[in-house]
């Protein structure tokens, strides 16, 4: 092959996988706007949103929401919306403790690889669980995995629901005990206040695959968080604070 071919394909090669791996930023790097704008975090350092995804859980949303209340804190959770149907009494006490919910889909699927009617099941299904069940309207959604393209965010907006995503992983989807999980969110905190920005942390109080995940350690890592920012300036949030 010439030179000059050679060169021209490792130039379409190279622009080929810059392209890709915009592609990828943009639909799972939790912060990107690319695809559209997300609610990520207010410029206040002092605030702290804690969101927890994929419940409700029998297995450790009772014992999270003691804790909260506890510390007088509130907290916001994004359910699945399988879940919702299967527990609508533990989604009313999630409410009823005055804390806000929203939507996590209805089975928690990649939203970035599936078809514009998938996705627009999703949302509409997991909304319509979780109408049913409150009797409210359902202002805030999570995609699951954070991964979303543009069709995700334009449905989202059709529904009326701000896509919200976070700036802090507490990597707790994996067994770690609540110390590490704790390592976790105080290195993203302080991350964040060097960098002049509220702290939205990502919880789990469930697991996609089934009910009865085990989550007491983010119960217990939450606990240890709540007490070492008592008596200090921290204000814990909700998204709608950033608004």
């Amino acid at each position: 092959m010439p030179a000059t071919l050679l060169q021209a394909a490792a130039v379409t090669s190279a622009a080929t996988g810059l392209l890709l791996g915009g592609c990828a930023y943009a639909a799972l790097w939790p912060q990107s706007q690319l695809f559209g704008h997300v609610l990520v975090a207010g410029p206040n350092p002092n605030h702290i949103a804690l969101t927890y995804d994929d419940g409700p859980n029998p297995a450790a949303t009772p014992q999270l929401l003691e804790v909260l209340s506890h510390h007088h804190v509130r907290a916001t959770f994004f359910m699945i919306g399988t879940f919702v149907r299967q527990q609508p009494a533990l989604v009313r006490q999630v409410a009823a403790a005055g804390h806000l919910i929203g939507n996590h889909t209805m089975t928690h699927p990649w939203l970035a690889w599936q078809s514009n009617t998938r996705i627009r099941r999703e949302l509409t299904d997991c909304n319509h669980a979780l109408e049913d069940t409150l009797g409210t309207p359902i202002r805030f959604f999570r995609a699951p995995h954070g991964a979303r393209r543009p069709f995700v965010l334009r449905t989202a907006a059709q529904l009326g629901l701000t896509p919200v995503q976070w700036n802090v992983t507490a990597f707790d989807w994996n067994p770690i005990p609540p110390e590490k999980i704790l390592s976790h969110l105080q290195r993203g905190i302080a991350h964040n206040q060097r960098r002049h920005r509220a702290s939205n942390l990502l919880l789990h109080d469930g697991g996609h695959l089934g009910l009865n995940q085990p989550r007491l350690a983010s119960v217990h890592a939450t606990d240890l968080l709540l007490h070492q920012h008592a008596n200090t300036a921290t204000q814990f949030v909700t998204p709608e604070a950033w608004i």
